[in-house]
């Protein structure tokens, strides 16, 4: 078997790569294969490193079995008869890639999807962590600029994550930097080591009323949502329906002033503030940074997306539209939707590692485990049967 590794080829571009120079290494080291790299000159990692790691670099990869891309290829650039690996983002019938899709049944690719590589039903391979550790750091980093209290150089102009988090060091938190952040999974967690980077102090939520000075909490489902009748909380009901339930947001809304949105939402579930709660007298938020970045959806103030060199806007709650970031009256807004990216190096190496741990074996074991086989979209030159509810999707592509 011969494995490439693709150069991303999507605009903007994506510095980050599927496998580094180490997991390259140990993929020729430990299984049957040969492992080449497609040279490129704006990957986070060197083309050279891959050749000290005696890792072949290859501009043609049309002799290889198996192609590891990040992001979707463009679809000038897909080879036939391969499979590829990457993160398609068409199995929610997402409109802009449905060609994508149907180019790949086309020319007789298997596409295998990153999001749907679960074992026991969890994801095994994810960038979400990095987007809570980003997400985090650009919260602060807004409020410092928006407020002239301190700089913090932008996360993608460190080196790595420990750059990053030096950043964080010796900063004088203003006392009214109290955070809440929402969320409990692998976006959260990453939020979570940053803000313990920081030094702020950490609270629970039943504590939020009467704390004096600067913290952070986190808040999980049962805290920002409650159900509609009153009665007793209860997750599974929330998860298997959330018709039922609706934002506790309020709660703490008064007594916090950055909110750092790190859940994941379902879009059958209630908003966690509207429009109208972020023109309540009693709505003390100042500053959003929403990771989750659903557009016009459960976080009000994320009008649209933002990018990595000009993060930052305003929301202007009465007004319900957006301004400039410095306006006074103004919500502060980091909604960056490709936060990873800015920790290429630190990314990339957690997520080889998982598929070094996770997906690779199965490459070689005859997918015993069925996980290649449930994440893979189309093969053969069809959809597969999990996934013919696409058909009409790229029929209309």
């Amino acid at each position: 078997m011969k494995i490439g590794i693709l150069k991303e080829g999507k605009v903007p571009v994506d510095k980050r790569v599927a496998l580094t120079p180490a997991h390259a290494a140990a993929l020729k080291s430990n299984f049957d294969c040969d492992v080449v790299v497609q040279p490129s000159a704006i990957r986070a990692i060197a083309d050279d490193e891959y050749v000290e790691a005696g890792i072949a670099l290859q501009q043609d990869l049309s002799d290889c079995d198996v192609l590891f891309g990040v992001k979707e290829v463009p679809i000038d650039q897909l080879i036939p008869n391969k499979t590829y690996f990457f993160f398609s983002h068409t199995y929610k019938q997402q409109p802009y890639n449905a060609k994508l899709l149907k180019a790949c049944v086309d020319r007789n690719i298997r596409l295998i999807d990153y999001e749907l590589l679960k074992k026991n039903g969890n994801r095994v391979v994810a960038f979400g962590r990095f987007a809570g550790l980003v997400g985090a750091y650009n919260g602060l980093r807004g409020w410092g600029e928006k407020y002239g209290q301190f700089a913090l150089k932008p996360a993608h102009e460190c080196r790595d994550m420990q750059d990053m988090f030096a950043q964080l060091k010796g900063v004088d938190w203003p006392s009214d930097m109290r955070i809440l952040l929402t969320g409990k999974g692998r976006v959260a967690s990453g939020a979570v080591e940053t803000l313990q980077a920081a030094g702020i102090p950490q609270i629970a939520p039943v504590e939020i009323e009467n704390h004096e000075g600067s913290f952070w909490s986190q808040l999980d489902v049962e805290h920002y949502y409650r159900t509609s009748d009153g009665s007793p909380f209860n997750r599974k009901e929330l998860f298997a329906d959330p018709s039922g339930f609706e934002s506790n947001f309020m709660q703490y809304a008064p007594y916090a002033k950055l909110y750092i949105a790190g859940h994941y939402y379902d879009s059958r579930a209630p908003f966690i503030f509207t429009r109208a709660d972020a023109k309540r007298l009693d709505f003390a938020i100042t500053y959003v940074s929403d990771i989750s970045c659903d557009i016009d959806g459960p976080v009000a103030s994320t009008l649209r997306p933002s990018t990595i060199a000009e993060p930052f806007y305003g929301y202007l709650a009465r007004e319900e539209k957006e301004v400039a970031h410095d306006d006074p009256e103004a919500i502060g807004v980091m909604a960056v939707d490709n936060l990873p990216c800015e920790l290429p190096r630190d990314a990339s190496l957690s997520f080889g590692s998982d598929l070094i741990e996770h997906v690779i074996p199965a490459l070689f074991d005859g997918d015993k485990e069925h996980i290649l086989f449930r994440a893979t979209e189309c093969s053969d030159g069809a959809l597969t049967a999990d996934f013919n509810y696409l058909q009409a999707y790229i029929d209309k592509a």
